[in-house]
């Protein structure tokens, strides 16, 4: 408790910085939401030949996965709140549409004869009677929609939107408990308040209420200008934090990354040598999932570099085989980056961040295990837990099984440093590595030598949109000054500091690069 407490007093201004962001882009989506779903609600109640389509459908969408839906999203709007706004809303229309709907059609029909009998046209009839009796169970929709909104939006931080999800998955790779309740306590907070308040405002306003009122016509009041300012003051100090956070600027460069320590470290150090080598703006970008992720937002505009390594292009991206060969791989993807997608390839960093197996002492010791071939003898009897991706990659497992013959028992992919948890406490045998983790040295792991040289050159390479160099060439002397100067070792050590010491990303970035001499 003292640890966490420790680091919510070190990291106040960011954390406040994420709870901002959090908000605006919760409040916004449901706002949207409710914009959209009450008058589809009022649609089908009128026209019950559309409600079958249209509850269908938000049930559909309900029934995809948070991550799927994004990953769907990315090529068509990019990343940033965007993409993040669009699936918090289609996630939080179903509960309002479908309230609405069975609000208003679920009212006594003699209420609706009567209102009739009165005279009353249909528009008059719904604004007057059907409404405010439907009122309670649209609110109760709506309380459901904010709360999920809140949940839904730490996926936001996946594409680079921001909000308390940054601090829970950077401390999921990171193994950093004290990171994830940074990112999950405020964010459970947010949505008790939020349906606290909304819960005040449909009192307040409700049609039991104005009954009321006539006997105490300043307490209704009174609620409601509570309630309302409530809301206004949460969304307008969101909005505020998040636009002080996210300001534009004509000459703003915005770096990216993937979602683990290396890359954090990485992008961290482009962003602080551009800032201090360049009269740029920069913006941060950080976590943005895996590779394709990371290439994408860089493709199609949405991020201005980012750190890749030379066998993912050649085997994830570009699709080629895997080659063992250094200057080959480099010069191969330089070029095709540049012909295919616009974009360059500087100089590498100088440490080649290859993959690993890696396995417990004890099961190195048990089945006498020093290479990926003792390890595919007893494989079939081993259960596998790689990061979700590696199982899928033809310089992963897919291209282990061909050269080395491995079948594992089972294979349970885990994401980030989880899979060091999972390996640690016994869940898991063997598990996938990058040569510079900090946390192969922190849980003592035994790495496996590649006796058969499988695995291809991953050469960190800052890899830059072509027309951002163009519009900024001095971009490109500035990146170039960290060529070379990080070894295997180097970024082995600052890998251990994120992961295991527990420092900041941007702070162990920052004083590499002034020991280093490379800034100020």
């Amino acid at each position: 408790m003292k640890d966490f407490w420790n680091y919510l007093q070190s990291n106040s201004d960011q954390i406040f910085g994420l709870i901002g962001e959090h908000l605006y882009l919760s409040v916004i989506s449901v706002v949207i939401a409710i914009i959209v779903g009450i008058p589809l609600g009022i649609l089908i109640s009128r026209e019950p030949k559309l409600s079958k389509p249209i509850i269908g459908t938000t049930n559909v969408i309900q029934a995809v996965p948070s991550l799927a839906l994004l990953g769907f999203l990315i090529p068509f709007i990019g990343i940033g709140s965007t993409p993040a706004i669009v699936m918090v809303v289609l996630y939080s229309l179903l509960p309002i549409v479908k309230n609405t709907y069975t609000g208003l059609t679920n009212i006594n029909a003699d209420i609706l004869e009567a209102a009739k009998g009165i005279g009353l046209t249909k528009s008059q009839t719904m604004r007057k009677v059907q409404l405010p009796l439907a009122f309670p169970m649209i609110m109760a929709g709506i309380r459901i929609s904010a709360v999920t909104a809140v949940g839904l939006m730490t996926i936001a931080a996946f594409v680079g939107a921001g909000g308390l999800g940054y601090l829970v998955f950077s401390g999921v790779q990171t193994v950093d408990n004290n990171m994830i309740l940074a990112g999950a306590i405020p964010a459970c907070i947010l949505a008790l308040l939020i349906d606290f308040i909304v819960g005040k405002l449909e009192s307040s306003i409700s049609y039991t209420s104005k009954i009321k009122s006539s006997k105490m016509k300043k307490k209704p009041a009174k609620k409601w200008f509570i309630a309302t300012s409530a809301i206004v003051v949460l969304a307008a100090g969101g909005f505020g934090v998040y636009a002080k956070a996210t300001g534009d600027s004509k000459d703003k460069i915005v770096i990216g990354s993937k979602n683990f320590s290396e890359q954090l470290i990485l992008s961290n150090m482009l962003a602080d040598v551009i800032e201090d080598k360049t009269d740029l703006q920069v913006e941060r970008k950080l976590n943005l999932g895996g590779s394709q992720v990371a290439f994408s937002a860089l493709k199609n505009g949405n991020i201005d570099a980012y750190v890749e390594y030379t066998g993912t292009g050649l085997v994830n991206i570009l699709n080629q085989p895997p080659e063992s060969n250094p200057d080959k791989v480099y010069k191969y993807v330089q070029k095709e980056f540049k012909n295919k997608y616009g974009i360059d390839m500087l100089k590498p960093l100088g440490f080649n961040n290859t993959y690993a197996l890696a396995v417990r002492q004890d099961t190195a010791k048990q089945y006498g295990l020093n290479t990926i071939s003792d390890l595919a003898k007893v494989s079939d009897g081993l259960t596998f837990g790689p990061t979700i991706e590696f199982p899928n990659r033809e310089d992963g497992l897919i291209g282990l099984t061909k050269t080395y013959g491995i079948k594992f028992k089972d294979v349970k992919a885990v994401d980030g440093g989880l899979r060091y948890t999972a390996l640690d406490h016994h869940k898991s045998d063997a598990i996938d590595a990058f040569s510079t983790d900090g946390l192969l040295e922190a849980f003592h792991l035994k790495v496996l030598k590649d006796d058969k040289n499988f695995f291809p050159p991953y050469y960190a390479v800052p890899i830059v949109k072509e027309e951002t160099l163009k519009k900024h060439p001095e971009l490109k002397k500035a990146l170039n000054a960290l060529s070379g100067k990080i070894t295997d070792e180097k970024m082995r050590e600052l890998n251990y500091k994120v992961d295991s010491l527990k420092q900041s990303p941007a702070k162990v970035a920052k004083e590499f690069l002034q020991k280093e001499g490379i800034i100020k």
